[in-house]
């Protein structure tokens, strides 16, 4: 009788202490350490699957954002191609009247620094794209972030930037010089040009149009970046 009365008042001792550590904030030993692990809800079926069905919506998440820089990588290098291969196209002849006497015309885009401009940039454009296109499928296909770092996503962002705004200036050129062609100079016998020369004003049309497509599918590359930098 006496072990057991001793028993019980050790018991009710280390129940006393653990009670006190629980309210200072310590950590509990004991006896209490076990009823607290053996009263606490095991994880069950629900919590695994709502667990599981968090993590594929998350992955499911960063690989379309993925696919979706490297569908943009492509369709501006396409683009960009596209306004390549229109523009140095366009060349044509013919003649025109001017006060009743003929004269031979022929235009080509080389003729015209703005059209030269415009041919660079669009290479430049589809050299960077292709470059991005390469780094971004090769990271996909091994089931790594397309971006990273933070360093990697800024320098991308840098570079959609810079080609962007010299799109816009390249495009800007062209059409001003394109513009002149098809309306002509006022008070002069300058004609409308592209009255005789329809191809190749059509063929620099395009090749313009291109030219601002690309412009909003980087702007488009830089807006996706600044978002990953807000989240990341």
């Amino acid at each position: 009788m006496v072990s057991e009365r001793r028993t019980g008042e050790a018991e009710r001792a280390e129940a006393k202490v653990g009670a006190a550590e629980m309210e200072s904030g310590g950590t509990m030993s004991g006896p209490l350490v076990g009823m607290m692990i053996t009263s606490s809800r095991p994880l069950d079926h629900h919590d695994l699957y709502q667990n599981q069905t968090t993590n594929n919506n998350n992955s499911k998440r960063k690989c379309g954002s993925d696919v979706g820089h490297v569908v943009l990588r492509l369709l501006c290098m396409l683009t960009s191609l596209a306004a390549i291969s229109f523009m140095v196209t366009a060349s044509q002849s013919n003649s025109i009247s001017i006060y009743g006497f003929q004269f031979p015309i022929y235009s080509k885009w080389s003729f015209s620094h703005a059209f030269e401009f415009l041919v660079g940039i669009s290479a430049a454009v589809a050299a960077h794209s292709l470059l991005q296109l390469l780094i971004s499928a090769s990271r996909l296909l091994r089931n790594s972030p397309v971006i990273p770092s933070r360093n990697h996503a800024w320098l991308i962002f840098a570079g959609d930037q810079v080609f962007a705004y010299a799109m816009i200036s390249a495009g800007s050129a062209a059409s001003g010089v394109t513009n002149l062609n098809r309306t002509g100079i006022r008070h002069t016998a300058l004609p409308n040009f592209c009255k005789y020369l329809h191809s190749f004003c059509d063929h620099v049309a395009i090749s313009i149009a291109f030219t601002f497509f690309s412009c909003i599918l980087l702007a488009m590359s830089a807006v996706q970046d600044v978002i990953w930098l807000s989240k990341n």
